[in-house]
């Protein structure tokens, strides 16, 4: 039989931040659902241990493995998920990101982070779905989308403790190195910790975005819908706090307010695009935005689309990342011109359609962004690279 996590665990279904197993699901979902959270809760315990070194850490790990893999098991969490039917797949997914965690404390870029985060948080969306008998790809694509935004969010939230406590730093490596390295990126004066936390915080909106249909994509089932509308509305409470406040220079939590006012909401329909595009544009703070004011209707509507999506290929460009990540981003945005999947690229589309906008010149603005996005050297220096070939 597979020991026990040591200690006691870091959190129970009721302290997440965002709650897989509600009393919002009905009941007899809910026991399946604790069945597999409490066997992955244990797994993540293990992982996360500051008692075990990480050979033991693994061999326990490799031991739930096999629980999953045995329908005769006598492990009692393992047996218990056989039994409903539920989770193992997706159990045994998360404990290559769990065995991972074990030896694993930095990461060298985004990709690497996402790829993590598919492993570690994905899979949980995905057996709420197959509970739910939704099977649709749209519905995983949106899934994946608020899982791996949690994740993250999770992740900047806790920068410090993750840190300190466990030694894992899950910014990665080549982007804090542009403020100086991990130790200048936590020392508490340093500017640029703030620009390369908003372009973190950028990319896991995106995630949202693609997120945000979850509800209706579902909406067979009323309960997973409301649960879907609470987490998402959690999720971007949590991600305008870590955009108004440093997590490093003190914690960045939700608080009750924002769980009551979540909840209360839920029932109503969420945030349409074109209302989650608006709010993006007024952030902005441009001048450009307030002359838009004077449009009225859809003629307003597509024009903020524009405006936004120019603001997000910008600030891409712009943002506080290494130049392979923003070309990454780009090359996203220019596949998502011709598959739309997420609130931003949906809008631009039907300003597209709406308007006789060619796509042409979406891709032109691309592609000056990715000029932009190249690392520039400073005038003096250039000015010597070409005296020295002349």
């Amino acid at each position: 039989m597979t020991e026990a996590a040591p200690g006691s665990a870091n959190r129970d279904h009721d302290t997440e931040n965002f709650p897989t197993a509600s009393l919002i699901l009905a009941r007899p979902v809910r026991g399946k659902v604790m069945a597999f959270y409490r066997f992955v809760r244990m797994a993540d315990d293990i992982a996360d241990s500051a008692e075990l070194d990480p050979y033991e850490k693994l061999r326990r790990l490799d031991a739930m493995g096999a629980a999953l893999a045995d329908p005769a098991t006598g492990f009692g969490q393992a047996a218990r998920m056989h039994a409903l039917g539920v989770g193992t797949a997706e159990a045994s997914l998360m404990l290559e990101a769990f065995r991972q965690d074990a030896l694993k404390a930095r990461y060298n870029d985004w990709a690497e982070l996402e790829q993590y985060c598919a492993r570690s948080a994905d899979p949980v969306g995905r057996m709420l779905l197959r509970v739910h008998g939704v099977a649709s790809v749209a519905g995983h694509a949106a899934s994946d989308g608020l899982c791996t935004a949690l994740q993250l969010l999770n992740h900047l939230q806790d920068l410090v403790d993750d840190r300190q406590k466990i030694g894992r730093v899950y910014m990665p490596q080549s982007w804090m190195a542009l403020a100086g390295g991990e130790e200048a990126f936590f020392a508490p004066g340093n500017p640029r910790r703030r620009e390369i936390l908003d372009a973190a915080l950028d990319r896991v909106e995106e995630q949202l975005d693609r997120a945000q249909d979850l509800p209706r994509l579902v909406a067979a089932s009323r309960r997973l819908a409301l649960q879907s509308a609470v987490t998402i509305a959690l999720a971007r409470r949590l991600l305008e706090k870590l955009r108004a406040a440093d997590p490093v220079l003190g914690r960045v939590a939700l608080g009750r307010a924002d769980f009551a006012r979540a909840l209360v909401a839920a029932p109503l329909p969420g945030p349409h695009d074109r209302d989650l595009v608006a709010g993006r544009v007024a952030r902005a703070a441009s001048s450009f935005a307030r002359g838009m004011k004077a449009l009225r209707g859809e003629r307003r509507r597509a024009l903020w689309a524009v405006y936004a999506f120019c603001r997000a290929a910008d600030d891409i460009a712009d943002g506080a990342m290494p130049e392979a990540e923003k070309r990454r981003f780009l090359a996203d945005w220019r596949a998502r011109l011709h598959h739309p999947d997420c609130v931003l690229s949906r809008e631009l589309a039907l300003a597209c359609r709406g308007f006789d906008l060619p796509l042409a010149e979406c891709e032109a603005m691309i592609a000056g962004m990715e000029t932009d996005a190249a690392d520039r050297l400073p005038v003096r220096t250039w000015i010597i690279k070409v005296m020295g070939k002349s």
